[in-house]
């Protein structure tokens, strides 16, 4: 017997409320256990589904909380990823490394982000799909912004723009992965106006993208 366009519907609805169940109970237990404590068994009794249902769509607790953590930096305002471009380099940059300053220190995030960079050390494949979803495709955007500004003229046109983004990010990450420092805003402020410095052209004054000289 077909199933009914209105049964489809309600099962689509009750999938997307069990996967949303899931994810969320993975969020709360990572921040409440500790990663090394967390099961899939676990998971499934505080989502209230049972553990094959979770199997069905996630080979690993590693994988759940990817697509958990995917959904909690879900930005509900914007449907716009792309880096902010108001004719400043520096001021988008700090812009955007103050927003992460915030996530980095959000303890919603922390628990989670800390395990999901754990599990990528020990786990090729989703260190492969981490990779492929959410690395690369912010990579591109950030690789975009900072080549917006090399055409502009406001960085040195020969500077590799990969090695430029993991300057701008890289010891941001690292400082809050090793609790090395404090993570703050005035550390971010600094590390841009630091990496700028080195990577603007030769003997360029800082000027906005607006108010470049004519050629």
């Amino acid at each position: 017997m077909p199933t009914s366009p209105k049964s489809a519907h309600t099962a689509t609805r009750r999938s997307e409320a069990s996967r949303r169940a899931i994810l969320t109970a993975s969020v709360d237990l990572v921040s409440e256990t500790g990663y090394a404590k967390l099961t899939i068994e676990a998971i499934a009794a505080r989502a209230g589904v049972g553990k094959q249902t979770i199997y069905r769509w996630w080979p690993s607790k590693g994988a759940v909380l990817f697509d958990a953590f995917l959904l909690l930096s879900e930005d509900p305002v914007s449907g716009d990823p792309a880096l902010p471009n108001t004719g400043d380099l520096e001021a988008d940059l700090k812009t955007v490394l103050r927003a992460t300053v915030g996530e980095l220190n959000d303890p919603r995030y922390d628990a989670p982000m800390r395990a999901l960079h754990t599990e990528i050390v020990h786990d090729p494949e989703l260190a492969a799909t981490y990779a492929q979803r959410l690395h690369e495709p912010m990579q591109e955007l950030k690789r975009a912004r900072l080549r917006e500004a090399q055409n502009a003229g406001q960085l040195d046109p020969h500077a590799d723009l990969d090695l430029a983004v993991e300057l701008f990010w890289g010891p941001l990450l690292n400082r809050w992965l090793q609790r090395t420092g404090p993570v703050t805003v005035e550390y971010t402020d600094q590390l841009v106006e630091t990496v700028l410095h080195g990577l603007r052209p030769r003997g360029s004054a800082r000027e906005p993208e607006g108010n470049l000289p004519q050629t």
